[in-house]
Parts: structure tokens; C-alpha cells; sequence
């Protein structure tokens, strides 16, 4: 699954390219930020966020992912279907930037157009930056959160073999003390699990 270097102008925020049978995880272009705030504005894709973003806030979400890419190495990367060029989604790995009992940490997160949902193509595109993480980055373990509510989101973490202590279940720090979103369960996949588990396969 994976592929070498995606050289896009400045080196310094590269992403690794990765391809699948169906997809392409590459590093962002200027033309993806109408793509992004139509994602960020969906009804149904932020269903499980405080908030849908205007398209000054998901311009400054891009710009952030793409400091993250710079400072780490790594981030959330571009989902295209290959030969069928444009933003059909985001996917992929970052630091976890607040402070918790779980911290530090590097969490694997997704947000895809609601036509690209229930065709396997979440599954298939994080099962490449699962390798990518442990083989590539050779972490120990990589992270997943959300909302009690998001069961599709479970069942995918559930899918890619991590799995869930309801007593690491927190309340999300950046968020106020009342806000019905606070509450997230917390999935995990260590290495060695991945390695013999059906994220591999």
C-alpha cells in the first residue's frame, strides 16, 4: 500500500503518498479548499462536530493540517479515487494537541463526503495509514475517539481491530463543561495487535 515521496512544492510539508486498490491518500492542493469547506458544511458529515464551518474556519482547518504536516511529517491526507481526480475526503494520522491521561499520542481520524459512505473506502483508505504509522512511523500504538452516538465511526474503528476500555472514556477537554458532546469513548490499536489483527489483512 505504500508508495514513495509525493513532491509537491515545499518539501518541508510532503506527505508520503499512499495508494490502495481504489484510492489515493496524497498531500493538499490549493484547488481542495472548496472541496473541504462543502465537506465541513455538510449537515450529515458534521453531525458529530460542535458545529458546521463557515469557509474562513475550514480554510483555517486546512491551514493548520497543513502546519501539522510541516512540524510532524505526517497528517491527515487528501482522499481521491484514482483516475477521478478531487476531494472526496480526508484521512489520516495526528498528534492529539490537547492534554489528557492518554497523552501524548497520535489519533487516526476520517471525514468523507456522505456519496462516498458505506462503499468500504473509509476502511480501505485507513488500513493504509495504519501500516503507514506502524511500519513507516513505527509507533507503538495509534488512537481513535468520538461520540458515544457515532456508531458508524465505531464499528469502523471496531473494524480496523481497535478496541475500547469504557474506563478511558473522557470528557473532551476543549469543549465547555455542558456541551452534549463533551462525552467521547476512546479505541486503541497498539502494534503488535495491528500486526496480527485484521488491520492487516
Amino acid at each position: 500500500m505504500l508508495a514513495g515521496n509525493s513532491r509537491t512544492g515545499n518539501a518541508s510539508m510532503d506527505l508520503v503518498e499512499l495508494h490502495t486498490a481504489r484510492l489515493l491518500l496524497r498531500n493538499w492542493r490549493a484547488d481542495d479548499l472548496e472541496a473541504f469547506a462543502a465537506l465541513n458544511a455538510d449537515a450529515q458529515v458534521m453531525r458529530y462536530f460542535p458545529d458546521r464551518l463557515e469557509r474562513a474556519q475550514s480554510d483555517a482547518l486546512a491551514a493548520r493540517i497543513q502546519a501539522h504536516i510541516a512540524r510532524f511529517g505526517f497528517g491527515p491526507w487528501v482522499l481521491e479515487l484514482r483516475g477521478q481526480p478531487g476531494l472526496l475526503g480526508i484521512l489520516g494520522l495526528q498528534q492529539v494537541l490537547f492534554d489528557s491521561a492518554f497523552t501524548p499520542a497520535v489519533e487516526i481520524g476520517w471525514r468523507l463526503l456522505p456519496a462516498y459512505w458505506r462503499q468500504g473506502l473509509a476502511s480501505e483508505a485507513a488500513r493504509a495509514a495504519l501500516e503507514f504509522a506502524f511500519v513507516r512511523l513505527n509507533l507503538p500504538q495509534v488512537l481513535a475517539f468520538t461520540v458515544p452516538a457515532n456508531l458508524p465511526s465505531q464499528a469502523l474503528m471496531q473494524r480496523l481491530g481497535m478496541q475500547r476500555d469504557p474506563g478511558e472514556d473522557f470528557l473532551h477537554p476543549l469543549l465547555p463543561r455542558d456541551h452534549p458532546l463533551r462525552p467521547h469513548v476512546l479505541y486503541r490499536l497498539s502494534r503488535n495487535q495491528w500486526l496480527n489483527g485484521p488491520a492487516a489483512s
